[in-house]
């Protein structure tokens, strides 16, 4: 099953383009699509798209990137839930806003990703490329998390991180995948639109039907 998904599909350019970079780009763009209509079957399909690139980005020679589906399929199977049940005594969840503190603490946690995996990719792997590939690595577990707990600006991190994907992924020869990503960012530009809207709608006071007046004292 290996062999197959590694083996060519198709050529571009002289550059062959493998199985499961073909499949990838297909579950990626579904995956975005559900999850910017806030459709739980996101999830599956999420976890079933990073097994795939784990595969890729490891053939490629871009670590962390691979070890972050890892990490991904984790957090999908908490999404998953977090979705369902993460709401007010075990209901659906709704979209929120990103607080202060946790901006802080998000913060925080890009920084020290950020740096430890360019200085483990730096000194123990032969990555070409370890800055971006530990930026881009730190903005999507960010935006992941937030996106379980459905917050909104997790679109403004996915946004960040697909701008330096795009190159990256071109610079390395993937580029289907450059292009996902491409498509990536404009379902991203849509789910930000969508996920505002809902919240919006949330925000909004709930009319009240006329009724006959209240009896005088």
């Amino acid at each position: 099953m290996i062999d197959w998904l590694t083996g060519t599909a198709f050529t571009v350019a002289g550059t062959g383009t493998t199985w499961a970079e073909l499949l990838g780009f297909a579950t990626g763009v579904l995956n975005v699509w559900l999850v910017a209509r806030q459709r739980i079957a996101n999830w599956p399909v999420g976890i079933a798209n990073v097994l795939l690139l784990m595969l890729l980005f490891w053939t490629a020679g871009l670590y962390a990137d691979a070890g972050l589906q890892v990490v991904y399929v984790g957090l999908g199977l908490y999404g998953w839930w977090a979705w369902l049940y993460g709401g007010e005594r075990r209901t659906r969840l709704t979209v929120g806003r990103t607080g202060g503190r946790e901006w802080w603490a998000l913060a925080a946690a890009g920084v020290v990703l950020t740096g430890g995996l360019w200085a483990l990719l730096d000194r123990a792997t032969d990555s070409t490329v370890p800055l971006p590939d530990a930026l881009t690595t730190a903005l999507s577990l960010l935006a992941t998390y937030g996106q379980t707990r459905k917050r909104v600006e997790s679109w403004w991190l996915w946004i960040a991180a697909d701008l330096i994907y795009i190159p990256l992924y071109t610079y390395k020869g993937l580029y289907l995948t450059a292009a996902l990503y491409v498509i990536f960012l404009g379902l991203c530009v849509l789910g930000l639109r969508e996920w505002r809207a809902d919240l919006r709608r949330g925000a909004a006071p709930t009319p009240v039907p006329p009724g006959p007046a209240p009896a005088a004292a």
